[in-house]
């Protein structure tokens, strides 16, 4: 499974955040991975230097082998929690999309 971070240009996406995302992101889908081609993340600060509450949006977009790619999006206060957030989001649309496969 390949891993692949974007950051837009509010957001310093170093080589210690690319490695934080990918440990948060990858460990919440383990029992997937087998079955994911690639995970994308992209974090984006909507507001720039002016903060605020949820200013920083994460959007995950998983690529499941033989589906369509499936995308969630969420926004927190800061990039960590934003992460959290996504990959509990891509986790359960992933867990939903698998099992309506299995149940046919």
């Amino acid at each position: 499974m390949q891993f692949q971070l974007n950051t837009d240009a509010n957001i310093q996406g170093d080589d210690r955040l690319a490695e934080v995302a990918e440990t948060i992101v990858t460990s919440s889908l383990r029992h997937l991975t087998s079955r994911l081609t690639r995970i994308e993340v992209h974090l984006a600060d909507e507001n720039a230097a002016k903060g605020g509450a949820d200013d920083i949006v994460c959007t995950i977009e998983a690529r499941p082998e033989g589906m369509q790619p499936q995308t969630v999006t969420h926004a927190d206060a800061n990039v960590e929690s934003a992460l959290r957030g996504g990959a509990k989001k891509i986790r359960a649309l992933l867990d939903s999309e698998f099992g309506k496969l299995s149940r046919r």
